[in-house]
């Protein structure tokens, strides 16, 4: 049975984090699916469609990657999408407090799902989608925290 693993969240921007994450991944899953999922509560500042397109580009010559968006419960999209596992990165112990609650809601909805925490890399560690929003917002150059060119990106806002 293939082994495949959704890598669910807003990727607003997706960074070179996400990225680390998503190589490491394929090394215990045949496929990673990266789900960039809508949240009602948060307006996005780079749009779903370009940053799609991006993320796509990044992963062109890795074929076990594929990106898809959503409007569900996350556990609901890997039961579609045949996912037994859900991958999520962890920068420290707060990112871990908070995934952990919804690891347990993600399987009570889906009982055969199993979240797989993978540690950020040290040097990744600082990067976050928040600190690289903030600094384009305000004209800085991103491109080095990202695995992808992003200077001719719009935003929405």
């Amino acid at each position: 049975m293939k082994r495949i693993a959704l890598f669910p969240g807003s990727f607003d921007p997706f960074t070179r984090g996400h990225e680390d994450i998503v190589l490491r991944g394929l090394q215990l899953f045949d496929e990673v699916i990266i789900g960039i999922g809508r949240n009602a509560r948060k307006e996005r500042y780079f749009p779903l469609e370009q940053m799609t397109g991006l993320i796509e580009e990044a992963f062109r010559s890795t074929p076990a990657v594929r990106v898809i968006s959503y409007d569900d419960l996350t556990a609901n999209v890997a039961r579609k999408v045949g996912a037994r596992f859900l991958l999520r990165g962890l920068r420290n112990t707060t990112d871990f407090e908070y995934e952990n609650g919804i690891s347990q809601v993600n399987r009570y909805v889906y009982e055969d799902v199993e979240t797989v925490f993978l540690i950020t890399s040290p040097h990744l560690a600082p990067i976050s989608s928040s600190i690289i929003r903030d600094l384009h917002r305000y004209g800085q150059d991103v491109d080095a925290f990202l695995p992808y060119q992003l200077a001719k990106l719009e935003t929405e806002k």
